[in-house]
């Protein structure tokens, strides 16, 4: 399942971290990343998919 949340994650980040997480601060804070740069916000999805 995690390969799963990593592709999703750098395709639309969000989605992965939503999976892992569902709708807490780490969701939030990921939306506000990925519209400041895709970039930071794929870097997040995968450190938090990693971290749990």
């Amino acid at each position: 399942m995690d390969i799963i949340r990593i592709i999703l994650s750098i395709l639309l980040p969000p989605v992965g971290v939503f999976l892992q997480v569902g709708l807490g601060l780490q969701f939030w804070i990921n939306i506000v990343l990925t519209l400041l740069g895709y970039i930071p916000g794929v870097v997040h999805a995968i450190w938090i998919i990693a971290r749990h």
